[in-house]
């Protein structure tokens, strides 16, 4: 019970708490020290990067394919789970804050011509980017929500996420869609359960946006990503999608 209470405190708090924290450089020793102490190729692991953090003696290393840690700067001991700093204003959960800029450089990455697209209608207010799964029925939920985000200011960009992997009926579901002449109307028919023949053309980008996904943090779907880089794990209707804009 008090664990359950803590966690409710902490949500409440780091919600709306902004820490701006200026990362130190990293010694490049300390770097190398990492690398050659964490890459681990028999278990699939390999530091993507290197960056500096709040709590002393204490390095962010980020897995390419896998989680951030926290590492000492020998390598020798760290520490898997979210960091919080204590201010004023209540706990800020750092950790989140640094996978939030990390989703938004990783998804600066893929063009939105790889994307599908529904465009808002009149001025764009915000962009979202969805991983999807047309078997999902959650994600066919949320597409009967897309017009009126649309009709609200709101783009919606898509990206796959197969949740059974590659080569399962979601998978070629939406290889289908990728691969149609026209894929907004040819997801629209899928998330409605039409029967559309599977389409699965080579060089289509399924694969690696699932993979993205991974990268990212996405355990399901419908997984929302604002500008911002927060995660909205599931389901929202326009009304509380934009509430959580702050567009209401």
């Amino acid at each position: 019970m008090i664990f359950k209470r803590l966690a409710t405190m902490l949500v409440g708090c780091f919600l709306g708490a902004t820490v701006v924290f200026a990362a130190e450089a990293v010694d490049p020793a300390v770097e190398k020290a990492l690398r050659a102490k964490l890459d681990n190729p028999a278990v699939g692991l390999k530091v993507g990067s290197v960056a500096a953090s709040e709590l002393p003696g204490m390095y962010e290393v980020q897995f390419e394919n896998g989680p951030m840690v926290y590492a000492t700067a020998d390598g020798g001991y760290f520490l898997v789970g979210d960091l919080f700093a204590v201010r004023g204003e209540g706990f800020v959960n750092l950790a989140e804050q640094r996978r939030d800029s990390l989703r938004v450089e990783q998804l600066a990455s893929v063009s939105t011509d790889e994307m599908i697209v529904f465009a808002a209608e009149g001025e764009t207010r915000a962009h979202i980017t969805v991983f999807t799964d047309a078997t999902c029925f959650y994600c066919q939920k949320l597409h009967q929500e897309v017009p009126e985000l649309n009709k609200r200011g709101i783009e919606v960009r898509y990206l796959a996420y197969p949740r059974a992997g590659v080569g399962s009926d979601g998978y070629r579901q939406l290889a289908t869609a990728w691969c149609a002449d026209d894929p907004q109307d040819t997801l629209t028919r899928l998330k409605n359960r039409e029967q559309v023949a599977d389409d699965v053309c080579p060089g289509n980008p399924v694969n690696s946006q699932y993979e993205l996904g991974q990268v990212v943090g996405v355990r399901g779907t419908p997984a929302i990503i604002t500008e911002t880089g927060r995660m909205i794990p599931g389901y929202q209707s326009a009304d509380d999608l934009m509430v959580t804009l702050g567009l209401n």
